[in-house]
């Protein structure tokens, strides 16, 4: 069983749409959706990074920064995204699916535990990626999210499973209290 870092984060959606992320650890981030491209947000940090995040599909989330360098994390439920190959895991402290893992973490709920199972890739091949993007795509059509709802990312975690799609909605100006990423 591993013991990662937790940093906890709430979000505020600003009047323009953009959602502003604020990290216990004094990490801020502006995000934004990208036209056309649902599961694709566009970010920058008030420490001079910036890049996108995009859901793959099977919970994986990719990272880019500016320079061209990838990461991946996996949204593990409850508002807990695991990153850094499972040396930190952020928590949606403004969701429902967060506060809820919060509480029965504080119970000692084992299932909470992250396994080996749960880390995400170390790095993926472009093939890789585009077979988890069909995936996402073959999900979304399943269950009537079409492909025009997606949400906000970056390195925190959706609620209990396939929130991702609960982010934004059809419009792209919406935004609930879990966003991927």
């Amino acid at each position: 069983m591993i013991r990662p870092e937790e940093i906890g984060y709430a979000d505020e959606l600003l009047a323009d749409g953009t959602v502003h992320r604020t990290y216990e650890d004094g990490l801020e981030e502006w995000r934004r959706r990208t036209t056309g491209r649902p599961h694709l947000v566009s970010w920058h940090d008030n420490r001079g990074a910036s890049g996108t995040d995009e859901l793959l599909g099977d919970r994986i989330i990719k990272r880019t920064l500016a320079d061209g360098t990838t990461t991946y994390a996996r949204d593990i439920g409850y508002g807990r995204t695991l990153w850094a190959r499972g040396e930190k895991v952020l928590v949606n402290r403004s969701s429902f699916g967060g506060r809820m893992g919060v509480l029965l973490t504080g119970l000692g709920v084992a299932t909470l535990a992250i396994t080996a199972a749960q880390l995400p890739p170390l790095s993926m091949s472009p093939e890789q990626e585009e077979a988890l993007r069909q995936q996402q795509a073959q999900a979304n059509q399943s269950s009537g999210g079409g492909g025009d709802s997606g949400g906000g990312g970056g390195e925190e975690g959706a609620g209990d499973g396939n929130d991702w799609d609960a982010n934004w909605d059809g419009d792209g100006d919406a935004w609930s209290d879990d966003d991927f990423g």
